[in-house]
């Protein structure tokens, strides 16, 4: 049975009738404890109209995303038709609809089981972009702007994967490659990769880069020009996996490791989510065999992960890395994932989607704040992040052509509170 509702409330109309608190009154800084010690609040505590908030609420519950909620079976309806299209990582059946909504840190609002761990499919790349600014943080890459091949150390990969023109299956051939042998690869960049416009060329877990959302001519596929570095915008899960794998390097150990110890722990999060790679994405490192992950659920794998677990991502990402008294990441990075990038100035770091006008005026979010981004995965998997209106918003399963309508009602709840004197 799906549930919506808003805290220490049961309908709507008492939620009208509630005691009116000034917005100013509650704490910008506040962060919740550890697992459920979240402490919730009125709409009108927070500044927002409870009956506006509550319309948000249903409008989000009457539109579940139609796909199959089988997501093995949705990966076989939309990537399986590509070339080499098949999944290598795992699954999961989600749920209906579910998010949160949360102002000055407080949770207001909640519909769904936002407790149900899901796929979070390309949210993940926020996660992934979070331990590269770690490793910046630490001096592990002195950076962005430096030479990606200057990182890789060589690796033994699957049989065929690699750069093109490196054959390695058959006696004599070499066992291990570096990945940015080739003249073009010898070009990239940290941020090329992070920002998705490098144009990296070859093959991962077994996945070539033209393989992932391929072009409609075929002809095209293994024999076009390449664009160069940072020129070029493609979204390009192939890629981002490379940027994990670069990254597990520079660490010397698993991702999920990194993010659990510096991040994930201390922001409070559950111990229920997971960050999966493939079947095949096994490497040997410092003697030890090691899991890359991937960077979203486009082959399977990912972050495996509950809305509430996502809104604390939102919480790190709005209030710049820092939580509490701890600044766990540095704010410059939170600048530079939010800049627009010189390949599509709609996207920063993978996976911060902004929502600056493009050149035609438009915005992604006509409703909301030009300041504002969201991380967003397949699904519609969405975390919202807006510091002019100190709000989160998660979510899930949710189509992407309904989420302005749904921001446009809880943000207009705000500006209705404000209207009213609330």
């Amino acid at each position: 049975m799906t549930r919506a509702f808003f805290h220490r409330s049961g309908t709507i109309s008492a939620l009208a009738a509630a005691l009116v608190l000034c917005p100013s009154v509650i704490a910008a800084q506040y962060v919740p404890d550890r697992g459920d010690a979240w402490e919730t609040r009125l709409p009108e505590e927070v500044g927002m109209d409870g009956p506006r908030l509550g319309t948000a609420v249903e409008f989000a519950l009457a539109h579940e995303a139609p796909q199959p909620r089988d997501q093995e079976e949705g990966q076989n309806r939309s990537f399986g038709r590509e070339p080499f299209g098949f999944g290598i990582g795992p699954f999961k059946v989600r749920s209906g609809a579910a998010g949160m909504i949360v102002r000055h840190g407080y949770i207001v609002a909640e519909w769904g089981d936002t407790r149900r761990v899901d796929m979070a499919h390309s949210v993940t790349k926020s996660f992934l972009s979070s331990t590269v600014g770690l490793a910046v943080q630490d001096g592990l890459i002195g950076s962005v702007d430096d030479l990606a091949r200057h990182y890789m150390a060589p690796v033994d990969l699957p049989p065929g994967d690699g750069e093109p023109g490196v054959d390695r299956v058959g006696f004599g051939e070499p066992d291990v490659t570096t990945l940015f042998n080739t003249e073009h690869n010898r070009q990239i960049t940290w941020r090329h990769l992070l920002t998705q416009s490098s144009d990296w060329e070859g093959t991962l877990w077994g996945k070539p880069d033209w393989a992932d959302r391929p072009d409609r001519d075929a002809t095209t596929w293994t024999t076009r020009d390449r664009h160069a570095p940072g020129t070029v915008f493609e979204y390009n899960d192939t890629r981002v996996n490379l940027l994990a794998l670069l990254a597990t390097g520079v660490w010397r150990k698993p991702l999920p490791e990194v993010l659990r110890e510096r991040i994930m722990d201390p922001i409070g999060a559950s111990p229920t989510w997971r960050w999966y790679g493939y079947d095949n994405s096994w490497v040997t490192l410092d003697g030890n065999q090691v899991q890359a992950v991937s960077g979203g659920g486009h082959w399977g794998g990912g972050m495996f992960i509950h809305a509430r677990d996502q809104a604390r991502l939102g919480l790190f990402t709005l209030n710049k890395g820092r939580w509490g008294d701890r600044q766990l990441l540095n704010e410059e990075w939170f600048d530079m994932s939010a800049t627009p990038s010189e390949a599509n100035s709609g996207y920063g770091f993978m996976n911060y989607f902004l929502n600056v006008p493009n050149e035609e005026g438009q915005k992604r979010y006509p409703s909301a704040p030009s300041t504002a981004y969201a991380h967003i995965g397949n699904g519609t998997n969405m975390v919202y992040v807006d510091r002019e209106n100190d709000l989160v918003v998660v979510a899930r399963w949710i189509p992407g052509r309904d989420i302005d309508e749904l921001l446009s009602l809880i943000i207009g709840s705000i500006e209705r509170a404000a209207d009213s004197g609330r």
